[in-house]
């Protein structure tokens, strides 16, 4: 979800004011996304990389992670079912705040019974982090060789599907570190919209990519 900071900066507002309407966008995608009667849509919302941010922003950032993850009245109206992926809580190396692991347990317990779409938000998550972590949990788990099949056994949440599609906002033209395993051999489809103006037009031009 990139660009809050652009859109922000065109308005001559505060980076905080872009991840805020961010936020807002995201729900109204969901809600879209619920109404296409798309199965899983999985967001990037926080990367391991993003702590090194002015501390305002993240705890700005950070804060609105809570309150999405908190929306779970609107979450149940819809049927959505929350997930989460990132560094696992107890990892020497997480770093996710006590208040916001209290609330991504509560969304996932609150939302568990919902058999809708499934909503996965990816936050203190880095793609490579996460191949580690599988490689890791393989040999642990004393599978030699190690395989394809055991790191997908091994990922953050191993029921994610393969990725229909990756999209990219704000005219960026490149892969970040997001699902680099889950998403080999997906098309990708790039806008020059930033997040904040991404809506029904753009999401259905992505899920004809993925179709095509």
């Amino acid at each position: 979800m990139d660009g809050n900071g652009r859109w922000a900066r065109r308005r001559s507002l505060p980076r905080t004011a872009g991840h805020t309407e961010g936020e807002e966008n995201l729900a109204a995608i969901v809600r879209v996304a619920v109404k296409r009667e798309i199965g899983w849509l999985t967001v990037f919302g926080f990367s391991t990389e993003n702590w090194v941010r002015p501390r305002a922003e993240v705890r700005h950032i950070v804060g609105l992670h809570k309150k999405l993850f908190g929306r779970v009245a609107e979450l149940n109206e819809l049927n959505v079912r929350v997930q989460w992926i990132g560094r696992p809580f107890d990892s020497p190396e997480a770093r996710t705040p006590r208040y916001v692991q209290k609330a991504i347990l509560k969304a996932i317990a609150d939302t568990a019974d919902n058999t809708g779409m499934v909503l996965t938000v990816a936050f203190d998550y880095g793609s490579r982090a996460e191949i580690i972590h599988a490689a890791e949990a393989t040999v642990a788990a004393g599978m030699s060789p190690v395989t394809a099949a055991g790191l997908d056994a091994h990922m953050y949440l191993p029921e994610l599907p393969a990725v229909d599609v990756v999209v990219r906002t704000s005219g960026e033209r490149r892969i970040s570190n997001f699902m680099l395993w889950q998403s080999a051999g997906s098309p990708v489809y790039f806008t020059e919209q930033t997040w904040p103006d991404f809506g029904e037009k753009e999401l259905d031009a992505a899920i004809a990519v993925a179709r095509s």
